[in-house]
């Protein structure tokens, strides 16, 4: 299969992934807000931050979200006393954004909330399913780009 095939299908292949996730949480986020009383925008913004600390301007590029809004995020959080800013031993100028004990404790109390598999994901047999599972292992296992965008060139 030629490199611009394979890119073509990979692109269909996302899309179509990224619609089954898009049309079929909206139960979950639902519960989510309701359980932690936070608009989905700062849970986006904490799951970020479980990953690493990072600056308001990085935080504003994982998250989607413009600097203005991150910063807004961030101080909503920190009031809440979820985050905590820190100036960054590396870069005095910066200060990087950081999860609180709290913080922690309210992503672990989301990890608890029942996410089940769409119907249709569910009504495939083992066999689909266990191949699923391995495609997604083998993709998830390697290591992301670091600057968040496809290697590939587009045409």
């Amino acid at each position: 299969m030629s490199g611009d095939r394979q890119g073509n299908l990979a692109d269909e292949v996302w899309r179509e992934l990224t619609a089954l996730v898009f049309d079929h949480r909206d139960s979950w986020r639902r519960a989510v807000i309701d359980r932690t009383g936070l608009p989905f925008s700062r849970i986006r913004v904490l799951k970020r931050l479980a990953r690493e600390p990072l600056t308001v301007k990085q935080l504003a590029y994982a998250a989607t979200v413009d600097a203005p809004a991150a910063t807004v995020a961030v101080n909503d959080l920190e009031e809440r006393g979820l985050v905590v800013r820190e100036i960054d031993p590396a870069n005095r100028r910066c200060k990087v954004v950081s999860l609180t004990d709290a913080g922690r404790a309210l992503l672990a109390r989301i990890d608890e909330i029942e996410d089940p598999a769409p119907d249709l994901l569910a009504a495939l047999d083992d066999d689909d399913l266990e191949a699923l599972r391995v495609i997604l292992r083998k993709v998830t296992s390697r290591p992301a780009p670091s600057s968040g965008t496809s290697s590939r060139r587009r045409t």
